[in-house]
Formats: C-alpha cells, structure tokens, sequence
C-alpha cells in the first residue's frame, strides 16, 4: 500500500530557496569579474603598504636622505626599469635563479625518496636534512668562497644548499602521509621500486612536494640575494650587485627601487606556485574556492 507524503508551502519554499543558493554557488562569473576579483585584494594592500610608508616619512623618523618617501622613490624606480641594463641585471638573477633551483630540485628529491624510504636512512639523515634547512644561508658563504673564489660555482652551492632540504622535507613529508592502503593496493597491483615511485607515490605526496618546493624556492631566493650582495664577480652586472653598489653610494632611492623589484619578483613567482597549487586541488577535487 503506497503512502502518498504531501509537502507543506512551507518546505517548497525552503527547496527552493535552496536549489537557488545552490544555482548561484555553481554560477561562474565572467574573466573580468575574476580579474577584478583577484586584483583589488592586491592592490589594497600595496596601498596601505604605500600610504604607512608616506605616513612613517611625514613624522620626521628620519632625514630624507636616509628614508626617502614614495614620491622621491616612484620617479627612479621607473628610471631604473626601463633602463636596458637593468633587464640584463635580472637576466643574470634569474638564470642564477634557474639554475640553482633545478639542481636543488633534482638532489632534493633523490635525498626525500631515499629517506623517506628507509628507515636507517632516516635515523641516520632525517635530523641533519631538518638542521641544515634552519641553518641561515649567510653562514655558508665563508666556506663557499674558501672552496670556490668569488665564482658563480660559489654561489650556485649557497642557492642549493638554501634550497635543497625545503624540497627534500616536502617530499619525505608526503609520502609520509602516504595512505597505506594505497601503498598495499600499488604492490598487489605488481608496483615496485621506481614504479611504485613513479605511479603511485609521487602522485601521491605531490600537495606536499608541491609546498616544500614552494618553501625552496624561498630559501633559494633569499641564498641568491645575499650571494650576489657578498660574491662580487668582475664586472657583471645582477640585481644584488644593483643593491649593492646603490648601498655604497648612499644612493637611497635606486636602493629601494632594487629592493621594490626583489619584491615584485618574488610575489610573480609565488604567484605561479599558487597557480600550480590552485590547478593540483582542482585536478584533486578539492579546490574549496569560490570565484
């Protein structure tokens, strides 16, 4: 015998009311709109950033000359990009930049998949890899210089050592939390060695590579900049040799204006990561977002 359910106005309107809340939530809106949406959050901030920084002038903490004000430092920072040899600078930077984070890469994870693999590995290394992410970058370039001169082999070394460990955790990290069912089904599905690596952990541990990278590549930036403030080679031309001769002669303005463009680089290149981060999750299914 059927039993017949009546629904009350009262439950329709809230059916309703729901599946037009779920309409709008599922509604995606145009490219401007997304633009604008990811923009102002960013610029605000550069606002206030700029109007403290006004604010902190017009009290008379310091002379001008030591702390010039946006209006003083605005004109030569736009002297400074578009002049062609500061472009030539960055060119060097980031292929310096490139170079040391790739190696990094590749010797940080050989070092994450062996340890996170390997239990004496890991009592043996897993503590050393942890001291030598905490160890500041500066402290590594008197022995850089003793074994390399002022090269760019003795910076590329700092940029590694910066970098290295960051991605290392980030792996040994993921596969830690690795489900083990996972890892049972791989190797009843005849997973082993590099292929289990390969097909099941990698894929596996990427949210974590993903951030340890994130985390190296900040590591290797900042080694960067202080190698190229300290290692002076010849006559070439960098971003940190910009800052530092800026330094040297109390040139406070394009001092500034440099360290204004070591910023703006290293928001682009954390904008990239959140990009690979934003299109991981959604790959995942997990993208919590709303546009």
């Amino acid at each position: 015998m059927a039993v017949e359910t009546r629904r009350t106005p009262d439950v329709d309107r809230q059916l309703a009311g729901l599946d037009a809340l779920q309409l709008t939530a599922g509604t995606r809106r145009g490219l401007p709109a997304r633009l604008w949406s990811a923009a102002w959050p960013m610029l605000a901030a550069v606002a206030i950033a700029v109007g403290a920084w006004e604010l902190v002038v017009l009290s008379g903490w310091k002379e001008p000359w030591v702390l010039p004000g946006p209006r003083q430092v605005l004109p030569e920072f736009w002297r400074v990009v578009t002049d062609g040899s500061f472009w030539a600078a960055v060119g060097l930077t980031m292929r310096r930049a490139a170079v040391g984070f790739a190696v990094a890469i590749v010797i940080g994870t050989a070092i994450g998949a062996v340890v996170s693999r390997s239990k004496i590995a890991r009592r043996a290394f897993g503590s050393l890899i942890t001291g030598l992410q905490t160890m500041p970058s500066i402290a590594w370039f008197p022995l850089a210089i003793l074994l390399f001169q002022l090269s760019e082999s003795a910076i590329l070394f700092v940029v590694v050592l910066g970098a290295a460990p960051s991605i290392a955790n980030g792996l040994i990290a993921g596969v830690d939390y690795t489900p083990p069912i996972l890892l049972r089904a791989g190797k009843v599905m005849g997973l082993r060695g590099l292929a289990l690596y390969r097909h099941l952990i990698l894929p596996a541990s990427l949210p974590s590579f993903v951030a340890g990278l994130k985390q190296g590549w900040a590591f290797a930036w900042r080694s960067l900049m202080a190698g190229e403030l300290l290692v002076i080679i010849g006559d070439t031309q960098s971003v940190g040799t910009l800052l530092h001769f800026a330094r040297e002669l109390s040139d406070t303005e394009r001092m500034i204006s440099v360290m204004i463009v070591i910023l703006i680089i290293g928001v682009l290149v954390d904008q990239l990561f959140g990009l690979a981060d934003r299109t991981l999750r959604e790959r995942w299914g997990v993208n919590t977002e709303t546009d």
